[in-house]
């Protein structure tokens, strides 16, 4: 017998999905829409009663609900709506008043503008077109194989022991259509041949296809996105199963979905008016964040960080408290550990005078050991089991005491947890970090019923809800810094991608997740700079400041001690002059994050997002824009090698000024002193001289930098306003810009490119 290692299981998680059941062999039960007819027809919408193979009558409405955005429903009850919708509305869809609805011939059209749904009855079909008519995607009929069996579910339901166990759509994909989306992927950008099931995990990490944030959301480079409205553990089959189909899997109450029309930027400032607009985050919190790492803290060490970072010179706006501001093992009681915090006001307020924000680690898991817990437990505010007990969960995974999960459909457990949170923000904190929040179990029951598999995806919603409404309400912002997401969750202002592995692969993963997200509808992410767990090397340490210092927000955390001077004298340098830089660009990138706060569009931008049309952009996945002009490149491997892929049009290397086509591929090795970043030819980027923070007030002294002869303007946005930059005039020796706004303008530089004018001069208006 040949040699058989042990097999070890690879991944343990809590609170995995529950398995949807199959059908016996033989078994029927597959219901799909054959044919229908109209029961009403409306100046936006279309009712219709639908025959399906099964011998059912299921009900499909068609509406026009924005410009460029139809929906479709399939249920048995046209009045059924999504099991989320208990607790919480996770689509707010609207009327379009162009909207047209056409009944002729057999025929119903649904016009909404940029985009229309055209169904045949008598013989059913669905297919969605743009405005000139073109096809963006069309329903599958089913794909059969060589002896008549299906291997995909068309639009329908299906049936398992003549119960209803999920609705189902399919459509035909092109041969090479691409796909992006989901949430947090670490899995490559262009989702084709994978199988997203949205169910939030504490995931351990940014190697698998696992997720904390999942948004049943997708774009595709066709011209269209689909949003699917449901909390349940949905599962996309992006051209796995079959290269032939994509499939959506709805074990729901009722299959809701959107289609949007339009190139990713378009499709997110819809998908954003459906959902939810981006919260920006305060000023401040685009500097640096430095942590206390994951081990014992104390009001001391504390102020000796501070005292450090500012007499090393580290840029630095937030200071961020992990688990042990806490008493252990009393997780998550909002308790301070009045031990080795004897006075937090006192060290709070301290912090303050020396330009500190405070920011304190949380979940919505109090441990048992907690008087805390004992006190909820015996007012019935935890997620119960069956049996009506305090669910007491193992959500830790075995490295924490068992854990009562604060229930959010009781309102009275909510206004009591919350109650908690108010006293250490009126004691000085800024905000919160909300971490897990993905470990609801599937048999959990809920104070208003839910079941546990209902409540689990959009627990995070009610959950960082609660901290932002106190959060708003004691110090006026809206900011929290969330592990777990989910559709919608963009109206929580910061976002960071978990607890990734120092590792090289690690440092990939968590550039792809940064990606899908941003493409998901969430602009403001960041991640564990240096990696979470473990200890990086010195190279691997610098690679990952030099992306994190050029990522949307940037935090320095992990199991051990991410603070810059713990590591070489080479590696703390280059992680200050990383910072540095971004602080020069502080008024660039808070100008882009403000762009993303109206449109959705990503801060950290794929390249799909400005060049659609590049089959290359939808998976190069290793490289982004940050806002529009800046195209960065981490380095990814010890070696220093990067081959990066230029988007059309011209780009300057930032470093050596040398001007390069694009549209092509570039191989480049960088020493540790500098990374690929790539200016846009043309560009004008707002930079100032970098401080000790970035602060509240308007940005003072402001450089314009023209990089190449500038073709337009551009807008710098500011806590008090908007500043516009037009160009006037244009010749070989001389731009003239004019600035229209608030924005403190001090100089006009011409960087040494060729083809960039001798001199430029500003004048205001």
């Amino acid at each position: 017998m040949p040699y058989r290692p042990p097999l070890v299981a690879r991944e343990f998680f809590v609170a995995d999905p529950p398995e949807l059941p199959q059908r016996a062999n033989g078994e029927q039960g597959l219901s799909s829409v054959t044919s229908a007819q109209v029961v009403e027809a409306g100046a936006d919408a279309v009712l219709l009663k639908a025959a399906t193979s099964a011998g059912e009558e299921l009900y499909v409405s068609i509406a026009a609900v924005a410009e460029g955005v139809v929906r479709t429903r399939l249920a048995a009850d046209p009045a059924a709506r999504p099991a989320a919708e208990q607790i919480i509305e996770l689509v707010h869809a609207g009327t379009y008043g162009g909207a047209k609805v056409t009944v002729a011939d057999g025929t119903v059209t649904v016009d909404a503008g940029a985009l229309r749904a055209v169904a045949t009855l008598d013989s059913w079909s669905l297919h969605y077109t743009d405005a000139s008519g073109r096809t963006l995607l069309s329903q599958n009929p089913g794909e059969q194989d060589i002896s008549g069996r299906l291997r995909t579910l068309p639009f329908g339901r299906s049936l398992v022991d003549g119960e209803p166990a999920a609705y189902h759509e399919s459509f035909t994909p092109a041969p090479d259509e691409a796909f992006a989306g989901f949430g947090e992927r670490f899995a490559p950008l262009n989702a084709r041949g994978q199988r997203p099931v949205m169910w939030n995990f504490d995931a351990f990490g940014s190697e698998s296809i696992r997720a904390y944030k999942n948004v049943p959301f997708y774009v595709s480079d066709r011209g269209y996105g689909v949003l699917v409205n449901s909390g349940a553990p949905v599962e996309f089959d992006m051209a796995q199963q079959t290269h032939s189909a994509v499939e959506i899997l709805v074990p729901d109450e009722v299959l809701e979905y959107f289609v949007l029309a339009g190139d990713p930027a378009t499709v997110l400032d819809r998908f954003d008016g459906l959902t939810s607009r981006p919260s920006l985050p305060p000023k401040w919190a685009f500097g640096t964040w430095i942590s206390s790492g994951f081990f014992v803290d104390t009001a001391e060490r504390v102020m000796e960080r501070a005292k450090k970072i500012r007499e090393r010179g580290i840029p630095c706006d937030v200071l961020h408290l992990d688990t042990f501001w806490q008493r252990e093992p009393h997780w998550s009681d909002m308790q301070w550990d009045d031990e080795s915090f004897p006075d937090p006001a006192g060290m709070l307020a301290a912090l303050a005078e020396q330009g500190f924000k405070v920011c304190l680690w949380m979940n919505s898991y109090i441990s048992a050991k907690s008087a805390v817990f004992a006190e909820g437990d015996e007012r019935g505010y935890f997620l119960k089991n069956a049996r009506g007990e305090t669910y007491v969960a193992d959500v830790w995974n075995g490295s924490h005491e068992p854990s009562g999960i604060v229930d959010f459909t009781n309102p009275d457990a909510t206004a009591w947890w919350q109650d908690l949170l108010r006293g250490p923000l009126q004691a000085g904190a800024a905000l919160y970090k909300t971490d897990f929040a993905e470990g609801v179990p599937a048999d959990a029951v809920a104070h208003n019923g839910m079941t546990g598999t209902e409540l689990h995806n959009v627990y995070t919603l009610l959950y960082n809800d609660a901290v932002v409404e106190v959060t708003r309400e004691v110090n006026g912002h809206e900011l929290v810094w969330a592990r777990s997401s989910f559709l919608g969750g963009q109206r929580h202002s910061a976002q960071w991608s978990g607890d990734v592995q120092t590792t090289w692969n690690g440092l990939g993963g968590t550039i792809r997740g940064g990606l899908s997200h941003g493409l998901s509808g969430i602009p403001f992410w960041s991640h564990d700079t240096g990696g979470f767990n473990g200890t990086p090397t010195d190279d691997l340490y610098i690679r990952w400041a030099q992306f994190g210092a050029l990522s949307p927000l940037l935090r320095y955390h992990g199991t051990t001690t991410r603070e810059l001077w713990e590591f070489s004298e080479e590696a703390e340098r280059l992680a200050v002059e990383s910072l540095k830089l971004r602080y020069s660009l502080a008024p660039y990138l808070y100008t882009a994050a403000v762009k993303s706060s109206r449109t959705g569009e990503p801060v950290l931008r794929a390249l799909n997002v400005d060049d659609p049309a590049d089959p290359v952009s939808w998976t190069a996945d290793q490289e982004f824009r940050l806002g529009t002009d800046l195209l960065v490149a981490p380095v990814n491997d010890p070696s220093g090698e990067r081959k990066v892929y230029l988007p059309a049009g011209k780009w300057i290397d930032f470093w050596t000024k040398e001007v390069h086509e694009g549209g092509r591929y570039l191989d480049t090795r960088h020493d540790l002193e500098t990374f690929p970043l790539f200016v846009r030819y043309g560009a004008v980027i707002p930079r100032v001289e970098p401080g000790e923070t970035i602060g509240e007030e308007p940005f003072a002294g402001i450089t314009l930098e023209l990089w190449g002869t500038p073709t337009e303007g551009t807008v710098i946005s500011d806590v008090d306003g908007d500043t516009t930059i037009a160009i006037e005039k244009v010749s070989e020796t001389l731009v003239t810009l004019v600035s229209t706004g608030p924005a403190d303008i001090a100089n006009v530089s011409v960087i040494d490119v060729a083809g960039a004018p001798a001199k430029a001069e500003l004048e205001r208006k």
